[in-house]
């Protein structure tokens, strides 16, 4: 039996020098469908109306009370250093009786602990405070 298997000057045997493209075709719808399913997922959410921010100058009145906190967590009334939350709470409740009733300016250090600042916040809910306020500097290239 014989085989041709095919002389080599023939034309069959040219070079194929196209790109087959038919990977990346599949690669490429495998990928389009995934992002179909995937981005509702991602976009869905609960509609909220967030607040507006505000910037509003302090109003400095003599009967507001400014508490401060160092980044030690060190507590201030004033310029006085408190020593404790509980004498803190009862200093504020005695405030919180007069008519009308004081608000409460918190001054927190750049780097002191959240926790620092939310004891005073709860040490003014337990006093029956009703306005408190954060002091903050506003960034330096705010026009007026």
């Amino acid at each position: 039996m014989a085989m041709n298997v095919g002389s080599p000057d023939s034309d069959e045997e040219e070079v194929n020098s196209t790109i087959n493209t038919t990977p990346l075709v599949d690669v490429m719808l495998v990928l389009l469908i995934i992002f179909l399913i995937t981005i509702p997922v991602v976009t869905q959410s609960i509609a909220l109306e967030l607040p507006k921010e505000r910037n509003l100058p302090t109003q400095t009145k003599p009967e507001n009370i400014l508490l401060a906190v160092s980044k030690d967590g060190d507590i201030y009334w004033g310029v006085k250093l408190i020593p404790t939350i509980d004498e803190l709470v009862e200093r504020l409740k005695k405030e919180s009786v007069k008519e009308p009733q004081p608000e409460v300016h918190i001054r927190g250090d750049q780097e002191v602990r959240y926790e620092s600042v939310g004891r005073l916040v709860v040490a003014c809910q337990r006093a029956g405070i009703l306005k408190v306020g954060f002091i903050t500097e506003p960034p330096p290239n705010v026009a007026q």
